[in-house]
């Protein structure tokens, strides 16, 4: 099955359809690269993805085992390209959890999902991936 049905529109702008839920997403080639930045840019996407699947799958642990919920948890994502070769060279991950009294089993636990996520384990090992946990307390 297919999973999206992606089309360049022009201008250095594409628009992905995803198959299975119509939802629509466009990129834009970002400033530094010869772009508007008038939208999330492929790699700004591949950022982004790694904090949504880190809170996926945190949110997947939190319903199997039945644990103090991580709803209102959010994630500052920072992207740093490399030059030569033009790649992400870094992903900077900080998540920040609402005011709860987590135990320390149930922080181990988010932060072992969190690392182990899958977009987390499909990325080049170079690709340097610094995660910073936020703990709010009541």
């Amino acid at each position: 099955m297919i999973t999206s049905t992606v089309k360049y529109i022009g201008k250095l702008r594409t628009e992905s359809v995803h198959e299975l839920s119509q939802s629509i997403i466009f990129t834009d080639a970002p400033k530094d690269n010869h772009g508007k930045g008038e939208a999330f840019s492929p790699t700004d996407l591949v950022a982004t993805a790694l904090a949504s699947c880190m809170l996926s799958v945190m949110g997947i642990v939190a319903l199997k085992e039945n644990i103090t919920p991580i709803d209102g948890t959010t994630v500052d994502v920072t992207k740093i390209m490399n030059q030569e070769p033009r790649r992400i060279g870094e992903i900077h991950i900080k998540i920040t959890f609402p005011l709860n009294n987590y135990s320390e089993k149930e922080k181990i636990m988010y932060e072992r999902a969190a690392h182990t996520c899958p977009v987390s384990k499909s990325l080049h090992p170079d690709l340097k991936q610094i995660v910073e946990f936020i703990w709010q307390k009541i």
